[in-house]
């Protein structure tokens, strides 16, 4: 998921910094690919190469200036995902996460994704999930977030199921997001 750049207290990041993003996306699957419309398989080896993974995805999502990468978006049919909820966390990881729980209050969220970029649609999801899931050891994790920390958990868990921000939005917005990314393309 991308950072969303209609907050208030997002700041336009330098000439630099948007070219190290650039690189960064250019990394990552990108819409169109079907892999993004594939289901992940679960984890079930627990070793240096998945740290390696999280460890290369984390790099990816923080240099593509986002807070959310699912393994499908980096080309990894696995069911693991990191995330960022401020910059000055550390890196999180959830394998084979599940939602458990969903509040009953919902909220609609301008969602963005590294695997769509450039383009913002609003979704509407809970506004307070817990998810289960294992660490990079393996061992049992919950996590229980609110607000847009909620929509992240929850647009990331969406990608290992094959699921898009585009599929949960309104038809208006998704024709006008899907209308921008033909323009795009033809573009190039």
């Amino acid at each position: 998921m991308s950072e969303d750049q209609e907050n208030p207290e997002y700041e336009r990041p330098s000439p630099e910094r948007l070219a190290r993003r650039r690189a960064a996306l250019s990394q990552l699957t990108q819409y169109g690919n079907p892999v993004l419309r594939s289901t992940a398989s679960p984890v079930t080896r627990f070793d240096n190469e998945l740290a390696e993974l999280a460890g290369r995805m984390g790099f990816l999502m923080d240099e593509a200036i986002g807070v959310g990468l699912a393994g499908p978006q980096a080309g990894v049919l696995k069911r693991l995902f990191v995330y960022r909820f401020a910059d000055e966390e550390a890196l999180g990881v959830l394998v084979n996460p599940e939602v458990v729980r969903r509040g009953e209050e919902v909220q609609t969220i301008e969602e963005g994704c590294l695997s769509i970029p450039d383009v913002h649609v609003p979704v509407e999801r809970p506004a307070l999930v817990e998810v289960t899931g294992v660490d990079l050891d393996g061992h049992p994790l919950t996590v229980v977030a609110e607000g847009p920390d909620a929509t992240v958990l929850q647009h990331e868990i969406d990608h290992l199921d094959g699921v898009l921000m585009l599929d949960r939005t309104d038809k208006d917005s998704r024709k006008a997001a899907l209308r921008a990314l033909r323009e795009a393309a033809q573009g190039d």
